[in-house]
């Protein structure tokens, strides 16, 4: 092995480790804005925009583009969520603070080397997405929970990709993404019983579980005239093996599966300095029966855990990204942008998603590039300005009914070095 592939080597081994004590988190639903400190600094733009070698996480033909590179990040990122339940004759009502953990910390690493002047590989090593909850005031206690309730789920995304670039306008790439979930819930035994769920003894309690699978993502980048570029991304749904503790509170005996996403890009050199570029994404989560099927389900005989059993009710989500970047010296460059994502989570849903309130929609990030002798040093911020989702009549009558309020913010700082060999 050479000393640069053993150096690559022990870096993915090394980011692989620590992605094992954090959380991933995100903006868009459960899905992260943007991969890299370059992108996120845009809103998340990067489809027809790659800056780093991070790019083969928001589209595999961007390796082709970037050149070679290393490029090492890391994020804290402090979320604050909540909810509320008023009007419930089981005497649930009160408001409830799901801030047990309020920090935490992200990290990413990306790899891209010339293999000849038309091929390009890589490896992207960061987190997908993810949720955290933590209530230690139970909102599920006056139906027979106790302890802290909330769940933990974070994603790993290990993705290889490889680009051909036949001429120097356009980029095809491929990419094979490995990824690795871990979850937990605690503090639902309200639901931990054979009336509700097809496996009572596997909802909650049960320490983290593990689960992973293999999916595929495409691109593209083009050159479609001398100041403007185009981007086409896709990304498979990835089937991962199921949490086997949890088989009696996920859909299909504990599955989890990482669903379908594609979008399109485009940058526009508006002047020697000013790029513009914008990303439209769809995000498929009513395909993922965990994740889309309704929490009604289960008054219709179908209980948690059981083949089409009930989920958390996601609707299939658009976002729209909107970024800038300025040089303002040779040595200097300033970004920012704003996007928005449509809401995943349906009033009627509310309840249920006390345990997962992604609900944010509108963000706003900023950042600067500096280029030193010592390599290349980014800064970004990111903003989700509170959003709060209503859910008249959201909690059924067998629970007493009434109604959930969900509230969220987000903020993120994201560091980032990179050299270029």
């Amino acid at each position: 092995m050479t000393t640069k592939f053993a150096r690559l080597h022990a870096a993915v081994i090394s980011s692989t480790a620590l992605f094992s004590a954090v959380s991933a988190h995100a903006t868009n639903g459960y899905f992260i804005e943007g991969v890299g400190p370059k992108a996120q600094a845009m809103a998340g733009v990067s489809i027809a925009l790659p800056q780093d070698a991070l790019a083969a996480a928001n589209n595999p033909a961007g390796t082709a583009l970037v050149g070679d590179r290393l490029d090492v990040g890391l994020t804290w990122f402090s979320p604050d969520r909540s909810a509320r339940i008023r009007g419930n004759q089981a005497g649930a009502d009160g408001s409830y603070d799901a801030n047990k953990k309020k920090h935490f910390a992200i990290p990413e690493i990306g790899y891209t080397r010339t293999l000849t002047p038309t091929l390009s590989y890589g490896v992207a090593v960061y987190g997908n997405g993810g949720m955290n909850t933590g209530y230690q005031n139970n909102p599920f206690s006056a139906f027979g929970s106790s302890g802290t309730a909330g769940v933990d789920l974070s994603q790993l995304f290990i993705t290889p990709s490889l680009a051909y670039r036949p001429t120097p306008d356009h980029a095809f790439g491929i990419a094979a993404t490995f990824a690795v979930q871990r979850f937990e819930a605690t503090g639902l035994q309200a639901f931990d019983n054979p009336y509700v769920s097809a496996s009572a003894g596997d909802v909650t309690n049960r320490g983290h579980d593990t689960s992973n699978g293999w999916g595929v993502k495409l691109g593209w980048i083009g050159r479609v005239h001398e100041t403007l570029s185009l981007g086409l991304t896709w990304s498979s749904r990835i089937e991962t093996g199921e949490f086997d503790r949890y088989q009696g509170l996920f859909a299909d005996g504990g599955g989890f599966d990482i669903p379908e996403n594609y979008g399109v890009g485009l940058s526009w050199n508006a002047t020697p300095r000013l790029t513009l570029a914008a990303d439209w994404q769809r995000i498929l989560y009513s395909e993922t029966g965990s994740v889309g099927n309704s929490l009604g389900l289960l008054f219709e005989g179908k209980p948690l855990g059981a083949d089409g059993g009930p989920g958390f009710g996601w609707q299939d989500v658009d976002v729209t990204k909107l970024g800038a970047a300025y040089g303002l010296t040779d040595d200097i460059t300033l970004r920012g942008g704003i996007s928005h994502a449509q809401q995943p989570i349906p009033d009627s849903e509310a309840f249920i998603n006390i345990l997962a309130p992604g609900v944010v929609e509108d963000h706003v990030s900023l950042g600067a590039d500096w280029r030193t002798g010592l390599g290349e040093f980014t800064v970004s911020y990111a903003h989700a300005f509170e959003n709060t989702v209503q859910g008249a009549n959201a909690i059924p009558a067998a629970f007493g009914g009434g109604e959930t309020e969900l509230s969220m913010s987000q903020n993120q700082l994201r560091f980032g070095w990179s050299r270029q060999f």
